[in-house]
């Protein structure tokens, strides 16, 4: 029996490999909660598009600031040493490849690391980019924090995407609730699964090869 991640141990597990000293901005929904699970005594400085560096974790309840927030309108804290700057100069430091690390999250992914993440394309859908095409091209490595299968259990990670597009061969990572792969030119590469499942059987479920 396979034992998915919950969303606290799928963001752990996205924590676990942002390297010391790494800039890093965390996408709205699910990768903000990234930031609640920095190892101890590793310096990870957050960016958020709205304007802060230095962004620390969610706030304790009761203590939380509406004017302090990140792009997702979220309360968040500030660490020591944060610092507020304007809106352009925060897609600045996204577009000029001063980030490290983006962790976004995504409608889709392709084999080869093409990203769809802000619309559908379905009549009536609500599009919203917001920075994510800036950081997808600008940051010098881009992650993936999803689910793995949609609620009709079909897998957003395939061949190639059918949404319209974010960014091509831009995404390096894909962390989901059941493994986490590399996106290569040549395909998907397995970096680790679940307890209780094999690469066999995650290939079954995303009906592509995936390389050892």
């Amino acid at each position: 029996m396979m034992n998915k991640r919950s969303k606290d141990q799928l963001a752990a597990r996205v924590a676990q490999d942002i390297h010391d000293g790494a800039y890093v901005n965390l996408g709205i929904g699910m990768p903000t909660t990234v930031a609640n699970h920095i190892p101890a005594g590793r310096e990870v400085i957050l960016q958020s598009e709205n304007g802060i560096l230095g962004m620390g974790p969610a706030p304790a309840a009761g203590q939380e600031d509406y004017d302090l927030i990140n792009a997702g309108k979220q309360p968040v804290t500030l660490l020591a040493g944060g610092a507020y700057f304007h809106h352009a100069d925060s897609f600045g430091m996204m577009r000029g490849g001063h980030l490290d690390i983006c962790v976004l999250g995504a409608f889709q992914v392709s084999a080869r690391g093409d990203l769809a993440n802000w619309s559908t394309g379905e009549p009536g859908a609500i599009p919203a980019v917001g920075g994510a095409m800036d950081l997808a091209i600008g940051a010098k490595q881009t992650w993936v924090m999803m689910d793995l299968l949609t609620k009709k259990g079909e897998s957003k990670v395939v061949e190639r995407c059918n949404y319209p597009l974010t960014g091509i061969a831009c995404v390096k990572r894909i962390y989901t609730d059941l493994g986490t792969l590399e996106c290569t030119p040549q395909g998907l590469k397995l970096i680790d699964t679940v307890e209780g499942l094999s690469r066999a059987e995650l290939e079954r479920l995303i009906n592509l090869p995936i390389a050892a």
